[in-house]
């Protein structure tokens, strides 16, 4: 069992992290919250929506709509511009890319510090503004809830602190709810409260 008699809450608004070693369940769990995994015994309730009574297609508009994804190796489009990466999930939710999509993206990148960046290629920014723009690209459509798997485990100690501060102030002055994923004591001092994972259970 990847996790095991799970019992945990989540407020609206918290900044809270996932702390434990690597293969303890902490990506098994935000798949499960964010609805790309389906739990085999229990429940999972985001307010009153019940994650394991939907089907595939439900779970997807419930991503859409309420969840924020932002994953170690960023997975940005190499031949998009960083404002086109942005912008994606808002062009896949209408169908189209829109001129007030356009405008939340280039808000959003300026919002993260990439306002000169916006339209450099994937390839052309380091691992830092890659970050930077996944979280932006998980702002893009205002979800309440952002699950980090392990944002800063790919980048250099600097660039980590930028990232997990950065984040710190969007959760402060947006008030989006954000759980991050680390095996990082020092990342996990950031954040405001610890939820400890080994093998599988929280504490």
């Amino acid at each position: 069992h990847a996790l095991r008699g799970v019992d945990m809450e989540i407020d609206e608004g918290e900044f809270l992290v996932l702390l434990g070693p690597s293969g303890c369940g902490k990506s098994t769990l935000l798949n499960i919250l964010g609805g790309l995994d389906q739990a085999t015994a229990g429940t999972v309730m985001f307010r009153d929506i019940e994650l394991t009574a939907m089907d595939e297609r439900e779970l997807t508009l419930y991503r859409r709509e309420y969840i924020g994804f932002v994953f170690q190796f960023h997975h940005l489009l190499p031949d998009f511009t960083a404002l086109e990466n942005v912008i994606f999930p808002t062009a896949v939710k209408v169908g189209r890319e829109t001129v007030a999509a356009r405008a939340r993206g280039r808000e959003l990148l300026d919002r993260v510090g990439l306002g000169g960046r916006m339209e450099f290629l994937a390839t052309q920014l380091s691992g830092g503004q890659k970050q930077r723009v996944a979280i932006a690209r998980a702002l893009m459509n205002q979800p309440e809830l952002v699950l980090a798997d392990e944002p800063t485990g790919n980048l250099d100690r600097e660039s980590a602190t930028q990232v997990m501060n950065l984040i710190g102030e969007i959760n402060r002055e947006e008030a989006t709810s954000f759980l991050i994923s680390t095996h990082d004591e020092r990342i996990a001092e950031i954040c405001r409260r610890q939820i400890r994972v080994l093998d599988g259970r929280v504490s």
